[in-house]
């Protein structure tokens, strides 16, 4: 059955918007043994992948191994990677719906979650996913040219994004020398006067969401001292109360209370039940005013003792967002598309961060994408839609320039040729780049 030209007769056509974690799980599950269906992901970058490219940490190469499984699942004859195409900017979701069975969000949350204080606004103030963009070398934040030439960062949040981050600014370039680093983000990092970085938390270290892992190699950092106060952990007597990954964050937090601030060069501050209350400065951002919380029936209350502590970066990582589409219902609170269990109507269906919110690690959007697969194929009937042929008729007539996934493996090849002093790649930044390097290599083929 040639599968590449439309979605004719009993063949389910879908549509997935999104070419990260949860779309591809989705599509593998959709394309499994028998199904008669075909997907077409869609995605407004020229690379796919999602976050494993542009959120994972670039010195956690071994977590991007995953994407070896979405490659499989392309190498399938009825999924195709349809890049450089943006919902809203080439195509509606009025179209998508006429030629498709089925359009299944799979968006992610790319917005950064406001703080909602005063002094967010100014300058020196990153939202992680903008700043985690940036150093990923993601098109959209290249030119976020976050001022580094400060002494003290703070990093509010308690989960792994605020670890990545603050881990990041720490390293030296021999410790990311075999990273996937923007080439601009490492020299602007290195350059950095930054003394003391703290990772500030809301409430305690039992709340704590970061792992093990992440927050063992704040141990281990080369020119870093991780530095906790020992009368903010709880007496060890409480272990025995505790799962195994909060048994351990308690054996690494302890280990760290030993430490001392003259150990190294820079200093890394772990410090919990401190709540942001405003930021400060004039223009640009000097400092934060906190007030010291406890934590009361799993409730952060304050205390009214407030301090303040001088930081000329701050990088909220508390937190993301999907963005509103139109005609597509949204929970404002939330920051999710309104949905019955990832149903939002006969068409539409939503799947990973985009339906649950920003929650769990990159294998909770397998089982996700299971479920919205087996949803799909149980609920909706196909109805000889013009599907592909239809989307590249579109294109074609917009002038937009699809890049396929065997354009995707020349931009691939020609990062990994750039990478120089052990490096896995050199990442384009710029989407006219990217598209540009599959061009010149369809011509030297």
């Amino acid at each position: 059955m040639n599968m590449g030209t439309n979605g004719a007769g009993n063949t389910l056509s879908v549509a997935i918007i999104g070419a990260g974690p949860a779309g591809y799980y989705t599509a593998e599950a959709l394309t499994k043994g028998d199904n008669n269906v075909y997907v077409d992901i869609i995605d407004k970058l020229p690379t796919p992948f999602g976050l494993i490219r542009a959120g994972v940490a670039p010195d956690h190469q071994s977590i991007k191994m995953v994407s070896k499984r979405y490659t499989a699942t392309n190498g399938r004859d009825n999924v195709r990677f349809v890049g450089n195409m943006a919902l809203g900017r080439d195509i509606t979701m009025a179209e998508l719906k006429d030629l498709y069975d089925v359009v299944v969000l799979a968006t992610g949350a790319p917005k950064d979650r406001p703080l909602g204080i005063e002094g967010e606004d100014l300058r020196g103030v990153h939202g992680s996913g903008a700043f985690v963009g940036w150093y990923n070398s993601h098109p959209d934040f290249t030119d976020l040219n976050p001022d580094l030439r400060v002494a003290s960062v703070a990093v509010i949040g308690n989960g792994n994004v605020a670890v990545d981050v603050a881990r990041i600014l720490a390293k030296t370039a021999e410790e990311m020398a075999d990273t996937d680093l923007a080439p601009y983000a490492n020299e602007k990092i290195q350059a950095s006067p930054i003394k003391d970085i703290y990772i500030l938390g809301r409430r305690g270290p039992l709340e704590a969401a970061f792992t093990p892992k992440e927050l063992t190699e704040l141990n281990r950092l080369e020119n870093c001292v991780a530095l906790v106060d020992a009368g903010q952990l709880p007496d060890d007597s409480i272990d025995e109360t505790l799962s195994g990954a909060a048994k351990k964050n308690m054996a690494g937090l302890r280990a760290m209370t030993s430490n001392k601030p003259s150990d190294k060069p820079v200093r890394l501050h772990i410090k919990f039940f401190r709540r942001p209350m405003a930021l400060m400065g004039d223009s640009t951002v000097c400092g934060l005013r906190l007030e010291e919380t406890r934590v009361e029936e799993g409730r952060c209350v304050g205390t009214g003792r407030t301090e303040i502590l001088p930081a000329g970066l701050v990088v909220p990582c508390i937190g993301y967002r999907a963005s509103p589409i139109e005609d597509v219902p949204f929970d404002e609170g939330r920051g999710i598309y309104v949905s019955d269990e990832g149903r939002i109507d006969e068409q539409l269906y939503c799947v990973g961060w985009a339906r649950r919110g920003p929650t769990g690690t990159i294998g909770t959007n397998k089982p996700d994408g299971i479920g919205i697969a087996a949803k799909i194929l149980e609920e909706v009937t196909p109805a000889g839609k013009r599907g592909r042929a239809g989307l590249d008729a579109i294109a074609e007539e917009r002038g937009v320039h699809i890049v396929t996934f065997a354009d995707w493996k020349k931009i691939d090849a020609a990062e990994m040729a750039a990478a120089v002093n052990g490096a896995p790649r050199v990442k384009f930044a710029d989407v006219d780049d990217m598209v540009s390097a599959a061009e010149v290599s369809d011509h030297t083929d």
